[in-house]
């Protein structure tokens, strides 16, 4: 057996083989740099006692992407021509022949991994962005989705939030009850962040008190704005206000996700594209059961796409190259049809589908993007972004809704927030809470 030694020797004494067979993608290349630098130069080249390259070709090109003046080589001068020419077919082919992947295995390493560290640069590891997603996701049941839909109800004299409240979430997510129009607002939910998603359900400006019920039982007021009583011009000033704090406080090449009733759609256009560079598309969810109204009974939600100001659209789907076929017509489940108890109805009157958000997130973010949902309503943003490992920013008026968000998220993750006014977690105030309502009514 020949002793192996490591040289250094200068990048410009190193010679590619000319009839190297191995594509090296610009991607790749990239990947292998990106290791080179956080890693270091951990796998030497493999030369000939003439400077030619064995194997290595991939590291070659990294090294010079990289400006490298130098670079670790083994130099192996016992084999013949012919030996050299098949170890250059072996080292790359006997690589494609592996048994592939424990996949169990490889969701805990992956898992634990961005458990530990920044998430941001996961890739490192030779897997994109797609395939981490796909390697982390964990099969639901339809009776596990739609216990992710379920909404824990918020009794009245509960409630713990007021107006300017911050909540903090273990993994990096925010949420603030403030009105989603004022600068502040955004300021002090997020100081310099900027988001890769805004995902958001407005107001539609159209009356919620007399024609969306709870559960039978219950019936909703309308929201504290755009709850029918503007006009289309007010309407589009109203979001335009948020729409260009969303613009401002997101990526150029973000996306920007509005949910809007067919009966405000242009208005809704109207503000979209007098904040946002380009009209990407117009999706329709399609649910699984008819609402109120007549003639027509109302089957639908429109939900329209744009990019924020420049760049490549992202996208995860690649025409299914992954497996994920997507099309602008989504066909999910609606608040109505789970069936006539549930929490949700009676917590919140437009309760969006936790699968839906799940898969717009997976459309056009990555692992350990932040994304923004203006009017969190009873958190169905937050949650989704927690199972993909996402970071949510998010912002609600109403404090009673605000408190739903938060005990959703302890009830689904049993990760209990911190309230920065008080220090405290959302159980010890809920606990004072209910310990001064039981002195008060003794």
């Amino acid at each position: 057996m020949n002793e192996l030694k490591i040289e250094h020797v200068n990048i410009d004494q190193i010679k590619p083989y000319k009839n190297n067979a191995k594509i090296h993608k610009p991607e790749q290349v990239s990947q292998i740099a990106s290791s080179i630098h956080q890693f270091g130069f951990v796998n030497p080249i493999l030369i000939d006692e003439n400077g030619e390259i064995i194997a290595g070709h991939g590291r070659f090109e990294a090294a010079k992407t990289l400006n490298l003046l130098q670079v670790p080589v083994i130099r192996i001068g016992h084999l013949t021509d012919v030996q050299k020419r098949k170890l250059r077919i072996a080292d790359n082919r006997i690589s494609e022949n592996g048994g592939g992947w424990n996949a169990d295995i490889l969701n805990i390493e992956i898992s634990e991994l961005c458990e530990l560290e920044d998430v941001s640069d996961i890739t490192i590891i030779g897997f994109n962005d797609i395939e981490i997603d796909q390697i982390l996701a964990e099969p639901r049941t339809k009776a596990e989705v739609q216990k992710s839909d379920v909404v824990p109800y918020v009794a009245d004299d509960e409630i713990i939030s007021i107006p300017g409240d911050i909540w903090d979430f273990e993994g990096g997510h925010r949420i603030i009850c403030g009105d989603s129009t004022k600068h502040e607002t955004f300021e002090n939910l997020m100081g310099d962040k900027r988001v890769n998603l805004v995902l958001q359900d407005p107001p539609f400006n159209i009356k919620i008190k007399g024609f969306v019920s709870g559960n039978g039982s219950v019936k909703h007021p309308d929201f504290a704005m755009a709850a029918g009583e503007m006009s289309d011009n007010e309407f589009v000033e109203f979001l335009g206000k948020n729409f260009a704090l969303c613009s401002e406080y997101a990526t150029d090449n973000a996306m920007i996700f509005n949910f809007i009733d067919w009966r405000n759609i242009m208005p809704m256009l109207t503000a979209c594209k007098q904040h946002f560079a380009k009209y990407v598309n117009l999706c329709v969810w399609v649910k699984k059961k008819a609402g109120m109204g007549t003639p027509y009974r109302s089957q639908h939600e429109l939900c329209t796409v744009f990019l924020n100001k420049d760049g490549k659209v992202p996208d995860h789907i690649k025409l299914g190259k992954y497996g994920r076929n997507r099309s602008n017509v989504w066909n999910y489940y609606g608040c109505n049809s789970y069936g006539p108890h549930r929490n949700d109805l009676k917590m919140h009157p437009t309760v969006k589908s936790f699968e839906m958000l799940s898969d717009i997130m997976l459309d056009v973010t990555s692992v350990g993007d932040t994304v923004l949902d203006c009017f969190l309503g009873s958190g169905s943003t937050l949650v989704a972004a927690q199972r993909h490992r996402r970071i949510c920013y998010g912002i609600e008026y109403e404090p009673k809704y605000v408190d739903t968000c938060v005990k959703r998220f302890y009830e689904a993750f049993h990760i209990d927030a911190i309230n920065l006014r008080t220090g405290k977690t959302y159980t010890e105030l809920l606990a004072e809470k209910r310990a001064s309502l039981e002195v008060q009514n003794a």
